[in-house]
């Protein structure tokens, strides 16, 4: 079956109040919300990794030449753009890993509203690509010039 990793970005969706200014039964009902999809996916066998990221605040940039990295801390994409967790799920079709990042979208906000925050669906491969004609294959599907 195929893998397809669901990203989700800091990125607020409808929402406009900053997550700071919530309700605690709010964020107890956003939490327990992906408490029980991710336990829900659990029983269905479709749920392989969940995570969740510590703040762009600690995150790192790392460049090397090959010998000593050089380690910064930017610069940075705009903070909507940091990917704050991610699921990998193992499902029969790009389809129902469509219909759960439609669920983690509808994560409730404040008043108990979908947030309809935008997520990420990309599969995963099977394999990286081992040689220059699978290389300029993968690049083919990666889209746009760079």
């Amino acid at each position: 079956m195929p893998r397809y990793l669901l990203a989700v970005n800091f990125e607020s969706g409808v929402v406009d109040t900053p997550m700071e200014e919530w309700k605690p039964e709010e964020i107890t009902a956003h939490l327990d919300y992906y408490k029980a999809l991710n336990e829900e996916l659990v029983e269905s066998g479709e749920l392989v990794r969940t995570e969740v990221l510590a703040g762009p605040d600690l995150a790192k940039i790392v460049t090397s030449d090959g010998t000593a990295p050089v380690v910064t801390d930017g610069p940075f994409q705009e903070f909507k753009e940091w990917l704050a967790g991610y699921q990998i799920v193992d499902v029969d079709s790009e389809a129902r890993a469509i219909e759960i990042a439609a669920r983690v979208s509808a994560v409730p906000g404040p008043g108990g509203r979908p947030t309809q925050q935008p997520i990420q669906v990309r599969q995963v491969m099977d394999e990286a690509p081992s040689d220059v004609a699978e290389m300029e294959g993968y690049l083919q599907t990666a889209g746009g010039r760079r």
